[in-house]
């Protein structure tokens, strides 16, 4: 067979490529001075570019204090208000194609204001009309319903509008379970309950009596029954509530008919207006970067200056892109953030497409920091190892990589997670021996979970260990990144508690091995707890009692959250273990079947152990990533790379 050709540059690429994706990328705070002429041209170079995150803070030259853009902008708002306004009554693109870019000055910016004031007092007549006839509607559906509500009454309503000089109406609805005691309570006040009508859990009734003789109890009884009253609408009394339906439906059928007549009136005008609109919207797109930048652009005079953040790589780029497209001159000067800037910096997303997945989850904890390592890749390989050590099998992974598959278009870009998180399950699936719970049919290439649950424990507590390494490991490199140098040696997952952690762990195995802790072990334990007490008492300002307090309890916890953290790991074996034996309780129940019976057994029970335990195994997954995890080693406080760029709709076909 011949061998396989390896291209190096391309492994090389691929190489580097999966380097960039750990470290954020080279970011430069860049500061552009232009003519103040020439802004809005440097705005449209700076969106087309897609490389420039707006600095909303004040320049440092106080001297700059002009917002040069502030007539603009309310021009552009005044226009985009009216367009808004307009698209709610007929349809208009939100980001249509934009063929030619160009510069939108202002007197455009008003001409095209002027002209949707005008379709705007043209197409605000529809929405008045509009307006109506869905009053009017909702006045039919109010008299239907109160017609519904005393339909089955046979007594003038007009009658029981007005009080009579001697009698009282009351007509409402009250619980049906409080019928029988409210009816008695009224004839204790004098008056007689009538009950019309039952819908669901209520009655409809009529209380007729004396008027003014215990007026006051009656009240009092109605409201501790929940009794609501009934308005009887205006226009109902004297009416035959059979004939009056008939002329509301009628009435209602000719609005929908005048409502009809008004949307083909509509159509009609957004036809004619379609391409105007369109082209206002294209004009308040190509408007709108500048708008954008306003709040961060300052000048005096003719001077303008803007600042920004743009990656590195890019600012050559743009540099030369502004070159191209401005016509007065203009500077440019970019350099590194300083340390006391660093939370401001914006972080570009991972741009990898199968860890896009991955990187929805991890947004959900936070952003990561610029200068801090994007735990995106780590996170994908952990999560991937953990589901399918948790959850291996060969046909329940398919299950999952096939559905995920089949319903990509509902799951958009996650649907790569679930063809990925089966596909592990897969491949533990063939190391375990398992397909549906079946660990006959294959041949186990390594071990199976239920035969060696102690070896399933050992790997859990060897995998946490290794775990909890890589993220003190990676919290100290955050904290070298960002120059905070005693965090990276005494803070919390620090270098002193990896080396204190390091070092519990040797003993650990020394008891389990030797029977005794080592004096090795033992000194860098006292040693490095020893120097965390010491930075935390220099560090916390209290009185002395206090002090000793907090640094026993920050010592004590130190060592019981390291031994309970790594002991966590073990729900790794617990639940590789308890996928195996609830699959050797549904084939042991199918067992006990006939041939239809264990089919159907172990159909159901697949199913149950894919939807219950999968999701569980998901969760802790999740829990062990999070709180394992990104609580030791990621802040989660930084901000995206948001850069100005134009709204383009794709060209039509």
């Amino acid at each position: 067979m011949p061998p396989i050709p390896i291209n190096a540059d391309r492994v090389a690429t691929r190489t580097l490529e999966l380097i960039a994706t750990l470290v954020p990328l080279p970011m430069q705070h860049v500061r552009l001075l232009v003519m103040t002429d020439d802004l809005p041209q440097a705005s449209l170079t700076l969106a087309e570019t897609e490389s420039f995150h707006p600095d909303h803070r004040l320049p440092e030259a106080s001297v700059l204090a002009e917002a040069p853009g502030r007539d603009y902008r309310e021009r552009y708002r005044q226009a985009a208000s009216r367009l808004d306004k307009i698209a709610k009554l007929v349809p208009v693109p939100a980001a249509p194609p934009i063929r030619q870019l160009h510069v939108v000055h202002p007197d455009e910016l008003i001409a095209v204001s002027l002209l949707l004031r005008e379709r705007w007092e043209e197409a605000s007549r529809f929405e008045e009309a509009f307006h109506r006839l869905d009053e009017e509607e909702r006045f039919l559906r109010d008299q239907q319903t109160a017609l519904e509500n005393f339909a089955n009454l046979k007594i003038d309503l007009g009658k029981l509008r007005t009080k009579t000089r001697f009698l009282d109406f009351y007509v409402g609805v009250v619980p049906r379970e409080n019928v029988s005691r409210l009816q008695g309570a009224v004839q204790l006040a004098g008056h007689l309950l009538f009950k019309y009508l039952e819908r669901a859990d209520s009655a409809h009734v009529i209380i007729v009596g004396p008027r003014g003789e215990g007026e006051a109890q009656l009240d009092s009884v109605l409201t501790s029954a929940g009794f609501q009253a009934l308005p009887i609408p205006r226009g109902l009394a004297d009416t035959d509530p059979a004939q009056k339906q008939e002329e509301l439906a009628t009435r209602r059928a000719e609005i929908a008919g005048q409502r009809e007549a008004l949307q083909t009136e509509i159509a009609q005008w957004e036809q004619s207006n379609r391409e105007m609109l369109v082209d206002a919207r294209r004009t308040l797109l190509l408007a709108e970067p500048f708008v954008t930048l306003d709040p961060s652009i300052r000048s005096l005079g003719q001077l303008a200056v803007l600042a920004g953040w743009v990656p590195a790589a890019a600012v050559a780029g743009l540099e030369q892109r502004l070159e191209e497209t401005l016509v007065m001159p203009f500077h440019l000067e970019a350099r590194e953030p300083r340390p006391d800037e660093r939370h401001l910096v914006p972080t570009v997303a991972v741009k990898n497409r199968w860890l896009a997945p991955f990187a929805m989850l991890v947004k959900q904890y936070g952003i990561p920091q610029y200068g801090e390592v994007d735990p995106t890749p780590l996170f994908a390989f952990t999560f991937l190892l953990m589901f399918g050590s948790m959850f291996g099998d060969v046909g329940q992974g398919a299950v999952i990589a096939g559905l995920a598959w089949t319903f990509r278009a509902k799951l958009g870009r996650f649907w790569l997670f679930g063809v990925m998180a089966g596909a592990a399950s897969i491949v533990f699936g063939f190391l375990y021996g398992s397909i549906f719970g079946y660990e006959e049919i294959l041949p186990a290439l390594w071990k199976s979970p239920i035969h060696h649950p102690i070896l399933m424990l050992q790997i859990a507590l060897g995998y946490g260990v290794a775990f909890i390494v890589v993220a003190c490991l990676l919290a100290t490199y955050n904290r070298f990144a960002v120059r905070n140098i005693a965090g990276a040696w005494f803070g919390h997952h620090g270098l002193v508690n990896l080396a204190f952690y390091l070092a519990l762990v040797a003993g650990g195995l020394n008891v389990a091995q030797q029977g005794s802790f080592g004096t090795s072990p033992t000194l860098v334990v006292l040693g490095s707890l020893a120097a965390l007490a010491a930075y935390g008492w220099r560090h916390f300002d209290a009185p002395t009692s206090e002090k000793v307090l907090v640094v026993f309890i920050e010592t004590l916890e130190t060592v019981i959250g390291y031994v309970s953290n790594t002991l966590s790991f073990l729900r790794v074996a617990a639940f590789s273990l308890n996928h195996a034996a609830l699959s050797l309780a549904v084939l042991t129940l199918a067992g006990m079947m006939g041939t239809t019976g264990h089919i159907i057994t172990v159909i159901l029970g697949n199913v149950f152990v894919l939807v219950l335990e999968g999701g569980i195994v998901a969760i802790q997954v999740m829990r062990l990533q999070y709180y394992e995890g990104f609580s030791r080693y990621f802040s989660g406080d930084g901000h995206e790379f948001a850069p100005l760029r134009l709204k383009r709709g794709a060209e039509a076909s």
